[in-house]
C-alpha cells in the first residue's frame, strides 16, 4: 500500500496555512433553520434543488426518503426520473442505473467513497436515516470527480449548522418479512447542538447513528442450458437421445455461444460424418436454491463545525458504515439428460419446434450443495475541511480526506450426491416455472427414492473451504478557488486541483477435496463425530421446508449440508477430508496515484442565457503486483508486476436559458470515464475444473493493458415550473461509449487439477465493445389547488423514461480470434420504465401509494462454451409499495410501510422473445410490513 507521509505532510501544511491566514475575529451570524415538513414540502425542496442547479439533476430530500415505503436509499431512488432499479434479493433492492447505465459514481458530501479493494460503494450500505438529501447528477461539472459514465449520486449527511438550535430525533421500525417470517429492528438516533463562543464565533456538533437487521430468504428455480440431442434414430456411434458433441472425428458439428442459438424449427438437422441427422433441443439440468441469511448494518456520522468569524468555517467529519452478513445457500441440482446416454422416454416438444418441453428420465445424477458464507465490512472516512472568504468575491475551499475500508469473508461448502431412480420434468410447467417430480423405485421398499429430504438417499461428495480479505485506503487533498467577477460576460471562475494516493490489497485462500472415502451420508456424519465434531454429526444436515412457497410442482422439502455447522467444526471436517487449513496469500497489491486539474467559468451571454464552460485534466498511474498458485502446488506462486497509465482531457459545456420566468431550458456537453477495476488488470490466469456434468473447464484472467471506458454525453432538457411546488420537465440525452470492458474468449487444451486433459474456455478482460444509448425522460410533480375538501392534499409524482441502446460486441472463434460482431441491446437497459406515486398530504396524515414498472431487459450472456441462445433477458418487473404516517403530536409520528405488495415471481429467459420456449430463472422475494415510531424535539 502507498506510503502517504509525504503527501499528508504537504497538504496538511497547505491546509493549516489557509486556516491561519483567516484567523481574524468577526461578528458571528446565526444560520436560519429550514424545516421541510410533509410530502408536499419535501418534493418542493427537491424541485428547488433541480431549478437552482447549473447541471441537470434530480434529488430527494431527507423527509422524502424517511416517508417513502422503502427499506433503503436505492428503493427510494427508483421513483426518480431516469433511474431504474433491479435485484430485490436478500431483502432489499440493490441494483441501480441512471438512464439505463449501471456505472454510477457515488460520493458522500462530494467525497469519493469505496469499499475494500473496489472502486465503488454499495449505496444500500448507507442508511436513509443518516441522510440530509441525495442529488442525482445526470451531467457533471469539470469541478466534480470524473468517474461514472452513467452519472453521479451525491449523498449529503446532516450537519449541525443545518439546525438553528439543539435537535434530537429518535426513530425505530419493526419490519416483518413474510418469507423468513421474522421481525427485524431498524433504529436510529440523531443529536445536534450548536452555540456561540464568548469571544465570538459559532460552533456545532452532530452525532447520528443507525442500526438495521434484515433476515431474508430467497427461493429460486432454474431450467438449465439448451443443448442439441439426437432423436430416436442417432448416428451409429451414439445412443438415442444422447447429447451431440461439438465435433465428430475432429470435424465441427455445432457451435455454442450463438446469439439466437441453433435453429429450433421442427426437422432441423446437423451434419455428422457426412449425413444429416435431426436433433432435439433439450435442457441438461434443472436446479434451484433456498438462500437464507441475516444481515446487519451499523452506521454513524459525526460532524463538528466551527465558524470563528464570518470569513472562515471549519468542518471535521467522520463517517462509518459497517456490514455483517451470514448466509446459508441450499442448492439442489439434477441432471435431466445424461451426456453419455439417452435413458429417457419419448419426449414431448412444443408444437412446430424441435424444443423439448417435457419428458421422463432415468438414472439421473444429481447433488445437493450446502454452503455458508460470512462477510464483514468496516469502512471509515475522515475529513477536515475549510471554507475561507478573504474578500467579498473570493472563496477558497480545501479538504483533506482519509479513507480506510476492509472486507473479510469465509466460505464453507459441501455436496451430497446420488443417482436418482428416475424423474418427470416439465421445463415450463407454469408460465416459465419448471416442474420436477422424482420417482420411487418400486423394486425397493426400505427407502423412498423420491424423498429429497431422506438422509439414506445421499452419499458424501466434495467440499470447499475458502476465504478472503481485501482492503483499500486513500488519502486525497482537494483545493479550489471561486472568484466572483464583475465582467459583462464572465461572472465567476473556479480553478482547483485534486490529488489522491490509493492502495488496494487483496488476499485469498481456497481449497477443495473430493476424498470422501466412498462414505454414505450417514457414515460421513459418524466420521465427523469421531473426528471431534459437535454431537453425533447429525448437525451436518440442513433441511429446507416449504420450498418455493408452493408455487411449483416440486418437492416441498430437501436437505443439504449445514454450512454453519461445518464452519463451527471446520477442523473436524478438514480432518475427515484429509486436508489442513490454508493460510491467506496475496492475490494483488495495487498502488494508484491520480491527479486532476480543473477550471470552470460561469458566464452570461444575455439577460436570459447563461452557462458554465469547463475543462478537467486527469492522470492515473498504477504500480501492480499479482500472485497465483502454480498448478496443484499450493506452496509455489507465480507473480507478475506491471505498470499502467492513463490520462485524459475532459471538456464540458452547460447552457441554461431562462425562456420565461417559469420555463428553463438546458443543454450540456460533457465527457466522463470509468477506470478499470483493479482485479481486471491481473495478467495471471486461473483455471477451474468443471463442477457439473458439462465436459468443459473454465478459465479467467485480466489484462494490464486495459484502458478507461470513455463516454461522450449530450443532454437537452426543458423544465416548466407552472405552479408553486409543481413542475413538468423532460430531457433528451445521448451517450456515446467507447472501450467497454467485456470478456474475450479462447479455448485452451490443458490438464486440470484432477489430472484430466480437456478443453478450458479462457475469458480475459478486453476493451472490445462500443455502445450508444439515447433516450427521453419526462417527470411531473403536481398538487392541484382548489380540490374538493375530501381530496384536498392529493398530489402526484410521476416519471417516464424511454431508452434506445445498442452495443457492438465481438464474437470469438475457438482460437480466440474475433470472428464477427453482434449488435445487441446494452446490458441492464429497459426500453421503457415509469413510476407513479399518488400522494396525500393533509394536516396530520401523509400517505403514498407507489407503483414502479420497467420493460423486459437484456442482462448479459451465459457461458459461451455451451449456451444456445447465449443471451439472458429478464421479464418486465414491477413493484407496488404503500406508506402511511400519522402525527400523533407535533413531536411524535407513527408510520406503517408495506413493500413488494404484488409479490411477483421475478423471471428470466434465454434469447430475446423466448420467454416461453427457453425460460430460465425464477425467483420469489419477501413482502415486508413495517410499523415505526419517530420522536423529535
Amino acid at each position: 500500500m502507498y506510503k502517504k507521509t509525504a503527501l499528508a505532510t504537504a497538504v496538511f501544511a497547505a491546509f493549516m496555512a489557509q486556516i491561519a491566514s483567516a484567523q481574524q475575529p468577526q461578528q458571528s451570524e446565526q444560520v436560519e433553520e429550514v424545516i421541510v415538513q410533509g410530502i408536499r414540502g419535501s418534493l418542493t425542496k427537491a424541485l428547488d434543488i433541480k431549478r437552482e442547479n447549473t447541471q441537470i439533476v434530480d434529488s430527494i430530500v431527507a423527509e422524502d426518503i424517511g416517508k417513502f415505503p422503502d427499506n433503503n436509499v436505492v428503493e427510494a431512488l427508483q421513483r426518480v426520473t431516469g433511474v431504474q432499479t433491479t435485484g430485490r434479493g436478500t431483502g432489499e433492492v440493490s441494483g441501480i442505473s441512471i438512464r439505463g447505465l449501471t456505472d454510477v459514481h457515488t460520493t458522500v458530501n462530494g467525497r469519493d467513497v469505496f469499499t475494500g479493494a473496489g472502486r465503488s460503494v454499495a449505496l444500500q450500505d448507507i442508511p436513509a436515516s443518516l441522510l440530509s438529501n441525495v442529488v442525482v447528477y445526470k451531467t457533471r461539472s469539470a469541478a466534480q470527480v470524473e468517474r461514472g459514465i452513467a452519472g453521479s449520486i451525491d449523498v449529503k449527511t446532516h450537519r449541525p449548522f443545518d439546525f438553528s438550535d439543539t435537535k434530537i430525533v429518535l426513530a425505530g421500525r419493526g419490519i416483518y418479512a413474510d418469507q423468513p417470517e421474522e421481525i427485524d429492528p431498524n433504529l436510529s438516533a440523531l443529536f445536534s447542538t450548536r452555540g456561540e463562543f464568548e469571544g465570538g464565533g459559532d460552533w456545532g456538533a452532530l452525532f447520528n447513528i443507525s442500526y438495521a437487521e434484515t433476515n431474508y430468504r430467497d427461493d429460486t428455480m432454474t431450467a438449465g442450458a439448451v443443448f442439441p440431442y439426437f432423436g430416436a434414430e442417432p448416428h451409429a456411434d451414439y445412443a438415442p437421445y444422447q447429447m451431440i458433441p461439438n465435433s465428430h472425428n475432429n470435424t465441427p458439428v455445432w457451435q455454442a455461444g450463438l446469439e439466437q442459438g441453433l435453429p429450433s424449427a421442427a426437422g432441423s438437422t446437423l451434419n455428422i460424418g457426412g449425413a444429416d441427422y435431426e436433433y432435439l433441443l433439450m435442457r441438461d439440468a434443472v436446479f434451484g436454491t433456498s438462500f437464507t441469511g441475516l444481515r446487519e448494518r451499523p452506521a454513524a456520522s459525526v460532524s463538528l463545525q466551527w465558524a470563528p468569524n464570518e470569513d472562515l468555517e471549519l468542518t471535521a467529519e467522520g463517517f462509518y458504515t459497517g456490514y455483517r452478513n451470514e448466509a446459508q445457500n441450499a442448492m439442489w441440482f439434477t441432471n435431466t439428460l445424461e451426456h453419455q446416454n439417452g435413458n429417457i422416454d419419448i419426449p414431448m416438444v412444443y408444437e412446430g419446434t424441435n424444443v423439448v418441453k417435457e419428458h421422463q428420465g432415468y438414472s439421473n445424477g444429481g447433488f445437493q450443495s450446502g454452503d455458508y458464507s460470512t462477510g464483514k465490512t468496516d469502512s471509515y472516512l475522515y475529513a477536515l475541511g475549510a471554507k475561507w472568504t478573504p474578500s467579498d468575491n473570493v472563496t477558497v475551499n480545501s479538504e483533506l480526506v482519509y479513507q480506510d475500508s476492509k472486507f473479510t469473508s469465509n466460505f464453507f461448502a459441501m455436496r451430497f450426491e446420488r443417482v436418482a431412480y428416475g424423474l418427470d420434468v416439465d421445463y415450463n410447467d407454469r408460465d416459465g416455472v419448471p416442474s420436477v417430480v422424482f420417482m420411487d423405485n418400486p423394486a425397493t421398499s426400505a427407502v423412498d427414492e423420491s424423498d429429497m429430504a431422506a438422509v439414506e438417499n445421499w452419499k458424501a461428495s466434495g467440499m470447499w473451504d475458502n476465504g478472503g480479505s481485501n482492503s483499500g485506503d486513500s488519502l486525497s487533498f482537494t483545493t479550489d478557488v471561486d472568484w466572483e467577477l464583475d465582467g459583462n460576460y464572465l461572472q465567476k471562475v473556479k480553478v482547483g486541483a485534486r490529488v489522491e494516493e490509493r492502495g488496494a490489497l487483496n488476499y485469498g485462500r481456497g481449497q477443495d477435496s473430493w476424498n470422501t472415502g466412498g462414505r454414505t451420508l450417514t457414515q460421513l456424519m459418524s466420521a465427523l463425530a469421531a473426528a471431534g465434531a459437535e454431537g453425533d454429526g447429525s448437525g451436518l444436515v440442513y433441511k429446507v421446508d416449504n420450498y418455493f412457497d408452493g408455487r411449483a410442482t416440486i418437492f416441498d422439502s430437501f436437505i443439504t449440508a449445514d454450512g454453519k455447522y461445518m464452519m463451527a467444526n471446520a477442523d473436524a471436517v478438514r480432518s475427515v477430508y484429509d486436508i489442513e487449513r490454508e493460510e491467506l496469500v496475496k492475490v494483488f497489491d495495487v498502488d494508484e496515484a491520480s491527479s486532476a486539474l480543473y477550471a470552470t467559468g460561469n458566464f452570461t451571454l444575455t439577460d436570459n442565457l447563461s452557462g458554465e464552460l469547463g475543462v478537467r485534466y486527469v492522470n492515473y498511474e498504477q504500480d501492480m503486483q499479482f500472485w497465483a498458485e502454480t498448478g496443484t502446488n499450493t506452496d509455489i506462486y507465480n507473480s507478475n508486476t506491471g505498470n499502467s497509465k492513463a490520462d485524459k482531457l475532459l471538456p464540458s459545456l452547460v447552457l441554461n436559458w431562462n425562456i420565461t420566468d417559469d420555463l428553463v431550458g438546458r443543454f450540456a456537453y460533457t465527457q466522463t470515464l470509468r477506470m478499470p477495476n483493479f482485479g481486471d488488470l491481473n495478467p495471471l490466469q486461473y483455471f477451474q475444473d468443471p463442477l457439473t456434468s458439462i465436459p468443459y473447464g473454465t478459465g479467467s484472467g485480466g489484462n494490464p493493458d486495459l484502458k478507461p471506458t470513455e463516454s461522450t454525453n449530450y443532454d437537452l432538457s426543458l423544465e416548466w415550473y407552472f405552479a408553486e411546488g409543481a413542475s413538468l420537465y423532460g430531457a433528451l440525452f445521448k451517450r456515446e461509449i467507447d472501450g467497454l470492458v467485456i470478456g474475450g474468449k479462447k479455448t485452451i487444451n490443458r490438464t486440470g487439477n484432477d489430472g484430466v486433459t480437456r478443453d478450458y474456455v479462457l475469458t480475459t478482460a478486453v476493451n472490445a465493445a462500443d455502445g450508444e444509448l439515447s433516450g427521453l425522460e419526462i417527470g411531473l410533480v403536481y398538487f392541484p389547488d382548489n380540490l374538493p375538501q375530501a381530496l384536498d392534499g392529493l398530489g402526484v409524482q410521476a416519471s417516464f423514461t424511454a431508452l434506445d441502446s445498442e452495443q457492438k460486441t465481438p464474437e470469438y472463434s475457438l482460437d480466440g480470434e474475433i470472428s464477427g460482431y453482434v449488435d445487441s441491446k446494452m446490458s441492464g437497459v429497459s426500453d421503457s420504465s415509469y413510476s407513479i406515486v399518488l400522494a396525500y398530504d393533509r394536516e396530520t396524515v401523509d400517505a403514498r401509494l407507489s407503483y414502479v414498472w420497467r420493460e423486459k431487459f437484456y442482462t448479459g450472456n451465459e457461458a459461451a462454451i455451451f449456451a444456445n441462445p447465449i443471451q439472458f433477458w429478464s421479464r418486465p418487473e414491477q413493484s407496488l409499495d404503500l406508506q402511511v404516517s400519522y402525527d400523533v403530536t407535533d413531536n411524535l409520528m407513527v408510520t406503517f410501510d408495506a413493500t413488494n405488495l404484488l409479490d411477483d415471481v421475478y423471471q428470466s429467459y434465454y434469447g430475446e422473445g423466448n420467454q416461453n420456449l427457453f425460460n430460465f430463472g425464477n425467483a420469489i422475494y419477501s413482502k415486508t410490513y413495517a410499523v415505526g415510531v419517530r420522536y423529535s424535539f
